[in-house]
């Protein structure tokens, strides 16, 4: 992506060192495909954490010196940069498309943590991966996560980072539009391969709204390369449920999908990406 001499925003909440640091085991199986569903159910987020369950540890990323003070790697501090220059690229989108509508956007806060962290939807530790709390109208997120996507799913680059963080920001759009709230108010009443429906359905429209970020944000700045959607379409494939229920357990099961399977995450996002249409 092109991001030089691009704004980062200033909505931002940098609590890292504050939780769990060291290491934080994973379980595997689909206990935590399930655990990770849940959560995502409570905050609207997005476990893609569960790519980490054969990954066998995540680390920190980052150490402390002797009196416990916070250092992160030069890795880190230039991840923390482009995590905030897409942030600030999707509050110029967002704030552009919404006014075209008569709306005003709000922009959410993004929140850097390590190991673990309390939200205003509850605890939440590292191995969820990236998630949006609609209780604060707040993205949380590890940033160690993005080596561990590489490392561990061979998802890789910068726009299939700026992906994730879009993908986030889109739960905070169907939360000012009210589809989100209304999604959960609707889940609660069902049962759970009906709720689990809805809940794809979520998904996959903030793949969506990634898509129509990415198409106005190049639009404005010009910041799709050669091969940046080709990362993003990839780690769109590779984060879907019948992939990742199949990588960790050997064979899917439909009726718990919660994002939608690979084809429908890719097809989601390309369809925002050639688009740019909003409303949907």
């Amino acid at each position: 992506m092109r991001l030089n001499g691009r704004r980062q925003s200033s909505n931002f909440d940098d609590r890292r060192g504050r939780g769990v640091s060291s290491r934080l085991k994973v379980g595997g199986g689909i206990g935590a495909v399930i655990i990770a569903a849940i959560i995502a159910w409570i905050s609207g987020g997005n476990p893609l954490g569960v790519i980490m369950q054969n990954a066998g540890q995540l680390t920190s990323g980052y150490s402390s010196t002797a009196d416990g003070t916070y250092t992160p790697t030069a890795e880190e501090e230039q991840l923390a940069t482009f995590s905030r220059q897409i942030l600030a690229g999707t509050e110029d989108v967002w704030t552009k498309l919404f006014a075209s509508q008569g709306l005003e956007y709000e922009a959410p806060t993004l929140v850097f943590y390590t190991g673990s962290v309390q939200s205003g939807c509850g605890n939440a530790t590292a191995q969820v991966g990236p998630f949006y709390c609609s209780a604060d109208q707040s993205l949380y997120i590890d940033l160690s996560f993005f080596s561990d996507m590489k490392q561990t799913l061979g998802a890789d680059g910068d726009f299939a980072y700026a992906y994730v963080i879009a993908h986030e920001v889109g739960h905070h759009v169907q939360y000012l539009l009210g589809t989100l709230t209304d999604a959960h108010e609707r889940m609660s009443k069902l049962n759970e391969a009906d709720a689990n429906k809805i809940s794809v359905a979520l998904e996959l429209q903030a793949d969506y709204y990634a898509g129509v970020w990415a198409h106005h944000d190049n639009e404005l700045f010009g910041s799709i390369e050669e091969g940046d959607i080709e990362e993003a379409l990839d780690a769109a494939q590779k984060i879907g449920d019948d992939y990742l229920q199949k990588r960790a357990q050997g064979y899917a099961v439909p009726d718990s999908f919660t994002h939608g399977t690979s084809a429908q995450r890719e097809s989601a996002l390309r369809s925002g990406i050639s688009t740019g249409r909003f409303p949907q």
